[in-house]
C-alpha cells in the first residue's frame, strides 16, 4: 500500500462519520500552525506548508478541486510568508513579529481583491464543472484563504477577521463534503481565531504606545 493510499484510508469513525488519515493529520497540524501564528512565531509558516501538503490528499479524496487549489495556495503563500516574516523578525522587542491594524487603503485593496477574486474563481469553477461540484463556496474559501494569509504575512490584525469569514462557510461545506474532521477543526479554528484576534489587537496597541510616547517627548 502506498503512502497516498494510507493517507486516504480510514483512521476511525464516530457518530456515523468516517475520518481519513489525511483529514485528521493535516488539520491537526493546521491547528498547530494557527496556534503558532497566534504566538507570532515564524514557525507557523513551515507548519502551514506541511499541513497543506497533507491536506491536498484529503481534498483529492473528496473530489474538491477548490479545496486542492486552496491547499496548493497555502503551500505557495507559506513560502512567501516565511520570507516576509524572516525579513521583519526584529520588528518586535521580543524577537517575534510586530503586528498592526491595516490602513484604510490596505483594507480597501484586501476587500476589493477578495470580492473580485471570488467572482473570477467562482465563474471559472462554474464554467468548468469538473473543477468543483460546489463552485461558489469553493471560490469563496479559496480566495478568502489567500486574503487571510497575505494579511497574516503583513502582520495585519485583520487576518483573523478574514479567517472568521472563511470559517463561516468552511464548517458546513466540510461536513457536507464527507470531511467531518475538517469541519470539527474549523469549529476549533473559530475559537482560536477569536482568541488570537484579541491577542493581536492588544499587541497592536502595545506597539503604538512607544511611538506615541516618542512623539510627545
Amino acid at each position: 500500500m502506498s503512502a497516498l493510499d494510507w493517507l486516504n484510508g480510514e483512521a476511525f469513525s464516530a457518530f456515523g462519520q468516517h475520518v481519513i488519515w489525511s483529514d485528521a493529520i493535516g488539520n491537526t497540524i493546521g491547528l498547530a500552525a494557527l496556534a503558532l501564528g497566534w504566538r507570532r512565531s515564524i514557525w507557523t509558516w513551515p507548519v502551514q506548508f506541511l499541513s497543506g501538503v497533507i491536506l491536498v490528499a484529503a481534498y483529492a479524496s473528496a473530489h474538491l478541486s477548490g479545496g486542492i487549489g486552496k491547499q496548493l495556495l497555502v503551500i505557495g503563500v507559506a513560502v512567501w510568508g516565511w520570507r516576509q516574516w524572516h525579513r521583519g523578525k526584529q520588528q518586535a522587542q521580543d524577537g517575534s513579529i510586530a503586528v498592526r491594524f491595516a490602513g484604510w487603503r490596505e483594507r480597501t485593496v484586501l476587500l476589493a481583491g477578495t470580492a473580485l477574486g471570488t467572482l473570477a474563481v467562482g465563474a471559472l469553477f462554474t464554467a468548468v464543472p469538473e473543477l468543483s461540484w460546489n463552485p461558489w463556496p469553493d471560490a469563496y474559501i479559496f480566495v478568502g484563504t489567500l486574503t487571510a494569509m497575505v494579511a497574516q504575512a503583513r502582520g495585519l490584525v485583520e487576518f483573523w477577521v478574514a479567517w472568521l469569514l472563511v470559517d463561516i462557510v468552511g464548517v458546513p461545506l466540510a461536513f457536507s463534503s464527507g470531511l467531518p474532521f475538517s469541519g470539527l477543526v474549523y469549529v476549533i479554528y473559530f475559537a482560536l481565531v477569536l482568541w488570537g484576534m484579541r491577542d493581536w489587537w492588544l499587541r497592536s496597541r502595545e506597539s503604538v504606545k512607544p511611538a506615541l510616547e516618542g512623539a510627545a517627548a
